[in-house]
């Protein structure tokens, strides 16, 4: 998933062209940490104790995102539902907020 396209995307859709780029930058920055911490809560929640402390073990060794990828994969059976629903709801709430 290309989160940059997504909050580029977003970003237009919120009008954020009339900003000047330093400003538009930053806060598509700022809704990438957002989304990206939504995404690791709903991750971390779903994995338990257990399966979050197997991915710190595979994140403190270096793994590589394939692994990464497959690990969660294995872990979430929903996975990439489970991120595209996460997306989906953060544009609706910043839509919501800002139109």
């Amino acid at each position: 998933m290309d989160y940059a396209a997504i909050l580029n995307q977003l970003a237009d859709e919120l009008g954020f062209g009339k900003l000047d780029e330093t400003r538009k930058n930053e806060l598509i920055a700022k809704m990438g940490e957002a989304l990206l911490k939504r995404i690791l809560l709903e991750t971390f929640d779903r994995l338990g104790e257990k399966g979050t402390q197997e991915y710190d073990e595979l994140i403190d060794r270096n793994g590589s995102q394939e692994e990464i990828t497959t690990f969660l994969k294995g872990r979430i059976p929903d996975y990439e539902d489970m991120i595209v629903k996460a997306v989906a709801d953060f544009k609706e709430q910043m839509k919501q907020e800002f139109i």
